[in-house]
């Protein structure tokens, strides 16, 4: 039986990879594919995520964990390849004896156009893959309630991160278990907010086709310019959700039907940071070693997660994973399918 509907290896669209830094550039390789999107994250220091995309341009960067504008180092990323990515000397990259992660996201279909819906119409770009259900989009705000951005994965989106470019604004983020009236923000520890008046999102859920836009400064200011990666739920590839914590060592138990390679986490009942792991940072369960996507700091290494074959299990009652009767989203990347197409189970860790 296949649960892969023919995605048997999800490596194909997201990859992470590991490196020390010893001051000078260097090419990652063995991601396995071009990328458009690329976090990286210095583990043993505080440095900040870097996130650059393809859409932007490879000197365009951006901070997770700061509301600051657009900013651009020629000597961040240099290059994407088709085997991965070149680095040049920024600290963030490669200060000598530190330690680095880099996560990869394929798109690779790109286009341009004319937005759609209420008022008028503006210039996007965008770089969009249909099986993996991920879409990067640039484009221009223009103020008005129902401004509607093409979608072109044919994928609902149900967790999409919004950046405005020009000015200091917040990460926002909508998250399908949140619904299209509350705002989280990457960028900041706190619970979601409530927008009344459809001014986030047109209080409208995503379709396949559009997203539709309230009028927030985060997401459709007139004139300014923003970038957007939106993400669909993909059998056996990624998967959006929440759960509710027990506050017991033994604790929730997450269903995938996949077994991840990447897992965020962010409680929503009230204040947290945003929680990221990975299976190659520490290559055994228990997976204790998280980073922060609203802080620069170094790892952390309290076990509190173990990675399945299936799926997630919280492993202690820490308040950002599991604490008790509180609500937590998460969104989640495979390594491998539960069962690939030809019938081939993957193995627990």
């Amino acid at each position: 039986m296949s649960y892969t509907n023919g995605l048997d290896k999800p490596s194909d669209y997201f990859n992470t990879s590991l490196w020390s830094g010893d001051g000078n550039a260097q090419t990652i390789s063995g991601v396995g594919f071009q990328p458009d999107w690329l976090w990286a994250k210095c583990r043993s220091d505080s440095y900040s995520n870097i996130l650059t995309d393809s859409v932007r341009g490879i000197t365009k960067q951006l901070k997770s964990e700061s509301n600051l504008a657009e900013l651009t180092n020629a000597q961040g990323v240099t290059a994407f390849n088709a085997d991965g990515y070149v680095l040049g000397t920024q600290a963030d990259f490669a200060v000598n004896s530190n330690t680095f992660v880099g996560w990869a996201w394929k798109a690779g279909t790109t286009g341009s156009g004319t937005t759609t819906g209420s008022g008028t119409g503006k210039a996007y770009s965008y770089s969009a893959n249909s099986t993996s259900g991920f879409q990067i989009t640039k484009y221009v705000g223009n103020g008005t309630l129902g401004h509607t951005i093409p979608n072109h994965t044919g994928k609902i989106p149900t967790m999409i991160i919004f950046k405005q470019l020009n000015e200091a604004r917040g990460w926002g983020v909508y998250h399908k278990d949140l619904g299209a009236n509350k705002i989280i923000y990457l960028d900041e520890n706190i619970a979601p907010q409530t927008i009344e008046s459809n001014q986030w999102m047109n209080g409208t859920v995503p379709t396949s086709s559009v997203v539709t836009l309230g009028t927030l400064n985060e997401q459709n200011k007139d004139g300014a310019d923003y970038i957007m990666y939106s993400f669909s739920n993909v059998q056996s590839y990624c998967k959006m959700g929440s759960y509710t914590g027990n506050g017991s060592s033994s604790g929730t138990y997450v269903h995938l039907g996949f077994k991840p390679a990447w897992v965020m986490i962010k409680k929503t009942s009230n204040s947290e940071v945003w929680l990221i792991m990975d299976s190659k940072r520490q290559g055994y369960n228990p997976e204790n070693e998280y980073l922060i996507a609203d802080l620069s700091n170094a790892e952390g290494t309290p076990n509190h997660i173990n990675l399945h074959s299936n799926g997630f299990k919280l492993t202690s009652s820490g308040g950002g994973f599991n604490s008790s009767g509180d609500t937590f989203i998460y969104q989640a990347f495979a390594e491998n399918p539960f069962v690939t197409s030809t019938g081939i189970p993957t193995t627990a860790r």
